[in-house]
């Protein structure tokens, strides 16, 4: 199953990102220091969110394929070929702007830090800036590798970024290097982490890039159409950005901890979106663009399917990381400077972001349907009204949540996981609404969704039971004990009831010892 292979993929590359965290966190803790990484790793992330693998999936994928399933290999080369030169060009000059700029943004986005925080930002940024022009063009051959269905390298590759970064950490930390310098060398280890990501993939591109030569297109009528694909999807990628920045901004402007904070929470509130949501939209993308020819209800059927596995991840999820958000953070991140009252705090910021959890994932895929249809511009219209709706309720509750304080840590950035929680839930409402309207119906199961969430309510009691009967334990005992129960749970109680998605068969019958359906296949459908 081609999503099983991105989940996979995905799986590696973050579980080595959590490991990079708990590094990270070790030696910084949520100090400002740690506030100013966060900070130097979302600023620059503005070039790769516009020109990374979100635009390339919704404007060049659909195009390649296209090309591809009508025997037009070799134009599919020469499109492949100038949508390089056109990205290298791009992002070339936006990280050297970047560079140059260093300071100005500095000032700016980070406005609420200490003139020193600002200061220890501008270095991280000219290294991070050239980063992560790399990483777009890496984003490129990911979108190259996908449209031949090689999966799994595609989603892999990102896992050498994180190694280098842990490797560079634990090396410079054991050299004795300390704060501003000991992120700098991080800030270089990122940049050589990019570049062997890009590197991995090389090999496996290779047999794909017959008629590839770097150019900018001007002459080929696919080119165009790419590019006019591109634009409102830069526009929508845009609203992504902008959100980011904002949350720096705003963040910045709170007690010392908060962007640090947010930059614990985020990379975990976005696994299962990552792992289920992602994978799924990624997989499910070519197929899509394939099945628009074949006609509405077959789109639909197939929006339909995997709207349904997302749900089944997503929907316990949510359940586990609003109820035991506190246990989970000290499972992963409770070490040296990360103390047990950062783990609650972060795990309260976590559960904010949890309840947004099922409208992030599932508008991943309604997005991509929207691509598949070769409709960028409506994804993009509502992309920035969720924004919109986000900051405006962040800004409106953080300033009295970080009156509040948790382990030392004020509950601003909760504020902040609340207002991207209701800017969600916006946006999928409006996104399941036109779509709707133009596949003249869509149904995300009305059967295994209740079951589902039964399914994890029951899964969360037997966690509760087994948390209260613990006796004092390590957190990462404590956690593990608590969690494990609650994921067995939920995978059978979801069988028993019918709403196990056929992706999902294989480890239930695992568990079950062999039994179940002869085919391997759970009773629901997952729709």
């Amino acid at each position: 199953m081609a999503a099983s292979r991105v989940a996979a993929g995905i799986f590696v590359s973050r579980l080595l990102g959590l490991v990079r965290t708990r590094v990270f966190a070790h030696y910084f803790g949520t100090g400002e220091l740690a506030d100013v990484w966060n900070a130097a790793l979302r600023i620059p992330n503005v070039v790769q969110n516009l020109l990374g693998e979100g635009s390339l999936s919704a404007s060049f994928i659909p195009v390649y394929v296209r090309l591809l399933e009508e025997g037009r290999e070799r134009e599919a080369g020469r499109v492949a070929g100038a949508v390089l030169g056109l990205l290298a060009l791009t992002a070339g000059l936006l990280a050297a702007a970047g560079v140059w700029a260093a300071p100005l943004l500095a000032d700016s986005i980070a406005a609420g830090f200490s003139a020193e925080g600002r200061a220890a930002l501008v270095p991280l940024l000219r290294l991070l800036f050239p980063m992560t022009g790399v990483l777009v063009i890496s984003a490129w051959a990911l979108g190259i590798l996908n449209s031949h269905r090689s999966f799994f390298v595609a989603y892999v590759a990102p896992a050498l970024w994180n190694l280098s970064m842990i490797v560079t950490l634990l090396a410079a930390g054991a050299r004795g290097l300390m704060e501003l310098d000991l992120l700098v060398a991080l800030a270089w280890g990122a940049l050589a982490g990019g570049a062997l990501q890009l590197f991995f993939q090389l090999p496996f591109l290779a047999p794909h890039l017959r008629g590839v030569v770097p150019s900018l297109g001007r002459r080929l009528a696919a080119v165009g159409l790419v590019v006019r694909n591109f634009v409102p999807v830069v526009a929508a990628r845009g609203a992504a950005t902008l959100s980011g920045l904002l949350d720096v901004w705003l963040g910045s402007l709170l007690a010392a901890g908060a962007v640090a904070a947010m930059g614990y929470a985020q990379p975990i509130y976005l696994l299962p979106i990552s792992l289920f949501g992602m994978s799924v939209a990624a997989a499910a993308l070519p197929d899509l663009s394939r099945d628009s020819t074949a006609g509405r209800d077959r789109v639909r059927e197939r929006a339909e399917q995997a709207v349904g596995t997302v749900l089944f991840w997503l929907v316990p999820s949510t359940a586990g990381y609003m109820v035991f958000g506190p246990e989970v953070m000290g499972i992963l991140y409770q070490t040296g400077e990360f103390t047990g009252g950062d783990a609650r705090a972060v795990g309260i910021i976590l559960a904010a972001y949890a309840v947004g959890l099922p409208a992030t994932g599932t508008s991943r895929v309604l997005s991509s349907t929207f691509y598949a249809l070769g409709d960028t511009r409506t994804p993009a219209r509502i992309a920035y009204a969720r924004i919109a709706v986000s900051v405006a309720v962040g800004a409106s509750v953080m300033f009295p949540l970080d009156r509040l304080s948790v382990g030392g840590l004020g509950m601003g950035a909760a504020g902040i996981a609340a207002g991207a929680t209701v800017g969600a839930w916006l946006e999928f409402l409006l996104l399941r609404r036109s779509l709707v309207r133009r596949l003249r119906g869509l149904s995300f199961g009305r059967g295994s969704v209740p079951a589902c969430v039964l399914a994890a309510a029951l899964a969360t009691g037997a966690g509760l039971v087994t948390a209260t009967l613990l006796p004092p334990l390590h957190p990462v005992l404590a956690g593990g004990a608590t969690l494990l129960p609650f994921g067995v749970v939920y995978l059978l109680a979801a069988h028993r009831l019918g709403a196990t998605p056929a992706g999902a068969a294989a480890l239930l019958q695992r568990l079950r010892g062999g039994g179940g359906d002869e085919d391997g296949k759970g009773k629901g459908t997952g729709r």
